[in-house]
């Protein structure tokens, strides 16, 4: 008889990012580390000289304007960040629905965006972070080749950068200031390890997953 093997998802940093504090102990932390586990992402690339038609459809079906060149966009609980001419994360919590229910809203992306633009699910293949705390800019100066004062990015803006040696998007969501961070799953346990060492000094503390839940934007 056949053993029956039951498969379950696990987010990309499932067993890295465990709750607690870790590094300097005394004194408020500097860094404040949430897993966005119940984000569902869809990447969205506008075919050749559709980018316009690609924007109108979005907007029309979900009232979300995509954002321009290094920009982030919301509309409720949906959020778009640019990642590059012509390509975007459209991405929604949907912490009410269950782990992972990345159908729906990718199928509705790719609805609105039939013809214009190819559509993939990355919701298992990219993990979020949120990053908050008064060291987060000095944390991330460590290994991100990006001006984050206040004067050069601020809250709204995003980029696709490396940090820490590793591709990342990053978009910033408030002037606390809080970062939202997403990395592909093969590279996790590596950029979890270099923001782990980058912050000791300051002191890290990872949310327990609920505090995670928070709203895209």
């Amino acid at each position: 008889m056949a053993e029956h093997i039951t498969f379950s998802r696990r987010g990309a940093f499932a067993g890295l990012a465990l709750p607690g504090r870790f590094g300097q102990a005394e004194g408020p932390a500097g860094l404040t580390v949430a897993v966005r586990t119940t984000v569902a992402i869809a990447q969205v690339v506008a075919r050749p000289g559709r980018t316009d038609e690609v924007s109108s459809a979005v907007a029309a079906a979900m009232g979300l304007t995509l954002p321009a060149p290094l920009r982030v966009s919301a509309a409720g609980p949906v959020v778009a960040a640019w990642t590059g001419p012509g390509r975007w994360l459209v991405m929604q919590d949907e912490a009410g629905s269950g782990p992972y229910p990345a159908g729906s809203f990718v199928g509705r992306v790719a609805e609105a965006c039939r013809g214009a633009a190819s559509v993939t699910d990355q919701t298992d293949a990219q993990g979020v972070l949120r990053l908050s705390g008064p060291r987060t800019r000095d944390v991330l100066a460590k290994g991100l080749a990006l001006d984050l004062h206040p004067r050069a990015f601020r809250a709204g803006m995003a980029a696709s950068t490396l940090c820490g040696m590793v591709e990342v998007t990053l978009w910033q969501t408030d002037d606390t200031p809080t970062y939202d961070v997403a990395v592909m799953r093969g590279y996790a346990g590596s950029f979890w390890h270099w923001l782990g060492e980058s912050a000791a000094e300051y002191g890290l503390v990872v949310a327990p997953q609920d505090d995670a839940r928070a709203g895209a934007g």
